[in-house]
């Protein structure tokens, strides 16, 4: 199995940092960063399932479908992430902590398998890196 790991240090607090992460109405501000993808039905309440929902693209349709598993807000929280219809869950994992007078955000995305996963994981981890890295500091700053 395969996975990726993203680790970035936010000068906010973990509460405004859970909030920009959290909060239906600005994940479309950070996530605008890749393909921006909206949640549908989104809640931190384990056993929640809900969809990001994006413009489809030539070989992905533009859905993943998602299932809250654990949540302890506002530190953890983990979700099932299935991008196509019938193909096995990846798992990713928001950890948040206090660090240096702000917040430590580690983002995790496992459970990739195959070649399949492994051309899934690279363009995650592309998408990602610009959302957390762009777009996540951004919002940070206007909240």
């Amino acid at each position: 199995m395969a996975e990726f790991r993203i680790v970035n240090d936010y000068a906010h607090p973990i509460d405004k940092v859970w909030r920009a992460l959290t909060d239906p109405a600005l994940i479309p501000r950070w996530t605008a960063e890749g393909l921006g993808a909206r949640p549908v039905g989104f809640a931190t309440t384990v056993g929640t399932k809900f969809q990001y929902v994006a413009k489809p693209q030539r070989v992905w349709r533009g859905i993943v479908d998602c299932e809250v598993l654990a949540s302890a807000p506002p530190a953890m929280l983990r979700y099932s992430w299935v991008g196509e219809v019938g193909e096995p869950p990846t798992f990713v994992t928001y950890l948040l902590a206090p660090h240096g007078g702000g917040t430590r955000f580690t983002y995790e995305h496992t459970g990739f398998t195959g070649i399949a996963g492994f051309f899934v994981l690279r363009a995650l981890r592309r998408a990602r890196h610009k959302m957390l890295d762009v777009g996540m500091p951004a919002l940070l700053a206007t909240l």
